[in-house]
């Protein structure tokens, strides 16, 4: 890194070197048995440069040719784009704990277990469930220095285990899963199981439900499915920036229900997108971007920011080390506090979506969406009466969160990237084949 950085230097106004190197373990199983174990391990060197005031960008899997690297940046500088940003010069970064030891520890015979312990518990609950498990455990170190002293380096452990099952009955096809992941060893597959087992027990009976508006809970997984890609659109620096995002305009200004809020939070400790700093070397700090149901903030690189007339808030993220670009870490809704338990209770009919299925086909950026329930629940007189088949809901992301009915007091986390309580809304439109009008 050294070297390159110290021949870029040479020929450019600023230079900036992003290396990472990363190593994987994943056992996977497949109707219900053992399928394959693979290790990976996957090395980039990364070097950005501005030249004339443009910026230049070239990347390579073997390291060893820093004058090629240079060279291949310097030929893209000539077509780059104008570069606005001043890397970050030498810094302090927030202590966070994003690497455990343990993880590079946990044998790979007890990876196995618990894939089998997961499939075990399915299947032994569920006759002629087919079940599909992974288990990974990996670690990843970052470094990265430019040309004005700035440089961080920090190692990121992770470790994750999830299942999906299937349950094919003719024509009738059920679809269950949960995970879990985190910067630590998860050796307790038990809560991943009975999840899944609650899933299979809520959908033991079928149920058949309206067409019409009428009040919908969507859970911690529904909200993940459904809600969050438009939101993480709308408030990224660069979206607001083109003046593409339909919240660009409204900083400051009351735009949800007062009883939602929404932050991005890289600091959390031992979450598998938490960090010390961003790819760019810009301290890591959570950044509000809903509060009470007003629009707080938005999230920036520093070529973004400094376009925007802004300050980067940390949130430069490279895709396989590609060049950097807004991206969010960690997102985070607050929990209220109905109980789930209750906020069905207050449903005389209504729907529960545990899982929607295709909604982030619809218009992202208007907030439009419109999916088939993958899984969800129809409440009756408030209690779950069943599943629901050939079900679709849809609406507006924006118009559905301007008024909440209820947030809910427990918040989990899915897919590692979002934290999140159910959300239950007053009227969201569905459609039922067979349920009239």
């Amino acid at each position: 890194m050294e070297e390159v950085l110290s021949r870029a230097r040479e020929v450019a106004e600023e230079a900036e070197v992003f290396f990472i190197s990363a190593e994987e373990t994943q056992v996977h199983f497949e109707t219900n048995r053992l399928k394959h174990m693979q290790s990976t391990q996957q090395t980039s060197l990364a070097l950005r440069l501005v030249r004339d005031g443009k910026i230049g960008y070239a990347i390579t899997t073997a390291p060893g040719n820093g004058q090629a690297l240079v060279e291949s940046a310097l030929e893209t500088a000539r077509f780059g784009t104008v570069a606005r940003f001043q890397l970050p010069a030498m810094t302090s970064y927030p202590s966070i704990d994003v690497y455990s030891a343990d993880v590079e520890s946990v044998p790979l015979e007890k990876m196995i277990g618990l894939g089998e312990e997961m499939v075990a518990a399915i299947t032994e609950h569920t006759l002629g469930i087919l079940c599909a498990a992974q288990v990974s455990r990996g670690v990843s170190s970052v470094r990265l220095m430019n040309s004005r002293g700035g440089q961080a380096q920090y190692r990121k452990s992770h470790f994750s285990l999830a299942i999906e099952g299937t349950l094919i009955n003719g024509t009738d096809m059920l679809f269950v899963g949960d995970g879990a992941s985190s910067c630590k060893p998860i050796l307790d597959s038990k809560p991943v199981s009975v999840n899944v087992i609650q899933q299979l027990e809520l959908a033991r009976n079928q149920a058949v439900i309206a067409t019409g508006a009428m009040p919908v809970i969507f859970t911690s997984h529904g909200v993940a499915s459904a809600l969050i890609m438009p939101l993480m659109a709308a408030f990224n620096g660069k979206t607001v920036l083109e003046g593409a995002s339909p919240v660009g305009r409204r900083l400051g200004k009351k735009v949800f229900d007062s009883a939602l809020s929404l932050y991005d939070d890289p600091t959390l400790g031992y979450r598998p997108h938490s960090r010390p700093c961003d790819d760019e070397g810009v301290p890591s700090r959570r950044t509000p971007l809903i509060e009470a149901g007003k629009v707080t903030g938005f999230l920036y690189d520093l070529q973004t920011a400094a376009l925007a007339g802004k300050q980067s808030t940390g949130h430069g993220g490279r895709v396989q080390g590609g060049l950097p670009a807004p991206a969010p870490s960690t997102f985070v809704i607050p929990p209220g506090d109905a109980a789930f338990e209750e906020m069905v209770q207050d449903m005389k009919e209504g729907l529960v979506v545990e899982q929607l299925m295709g909604a982030e086909q619809g218009n992202v950026l208007g907030g439009d969406f419109s999916g088939n329930v993958l899984l969800g629940y129809k409440v009756e007189n408030g209690k779950i009466a069943g599943r629901v088949k050939n079900t679709m809901v849809s609406g507006n992301v924006y118009q559905l969160l301007k008024e909440i009915a209820a947030v809910g007091s427990e918040a989990r986390w899915v897919g590692g990237f979002l934290q999140t309580p159910p959300l239950y809304f007053p009227r969201l439109s569905v459609a039922s084949e067979g349920g009239g009008a």
